[in-house]
């Protein structure tokens, strides 16, 4: 048993008519009712901690400070822990200062506008020259 598997004693207040049904399913399953809640308790832990509302919740607070990583850890272990930090880290950091790229050309070739008033209706595409491309090839026409 590790040091975090060590017992606590927890104590919490429950509703009586509770405490009853959990006792009557004791007695059924020959067992006490501190195995029960634990058992329940756990079931619960890990199916909330698997959901997406979870994690999200979980790196919303975190990214606003107000969990610490350790408590990340905890609940999300330690891998997502590390990809939040990481990711925090970076959300956190100054933009890269880099200069648009000089040698590009954007369009690779001659841009294309549009123009709305189409002679057919419908919004003709012409190249930076003038050139209707709209209504197809010569032999198209």
């Amino acid at each position: 048993m590790s040091a975090s598997d060590d017992p606590r004693r927890v104590h919490f207040q429950s509703p009586e008519y509770l405490v009853e049904r959990l006792d009557a399913i004791a007695d059924l399953f020959d067992t006490d009712r501190t195995d029960l809640l634990v058992e329940a308790i756990r079931e619960y832990v890990e199916e909330t901690a698997e959901t997406e509302a979870f994690r999200k919740q979980v790196a919303r607070k975190y990214y606003a400070d107000q969990l610490e990583f350790d408590a990340v850890e905890q609940l999300v272990g330690p891998e997502s822990a590390q990809r939040l930090r990481l990711l925090k880290a970076d959300l956190e950091s100054d933009p890269l200062d880099l200069a648009p790229p000089d040698d590009t050309d954007v369009y690779d070739g001659d841009p294309e506008t549009v123009d709305p008033d189409g002679d057919d209706g419908s919004a003709g595409v012409t190249d930076s020259a003038g050139a209707d491309d709209s209504t197809g090839t010569d032999a198209d026409r």
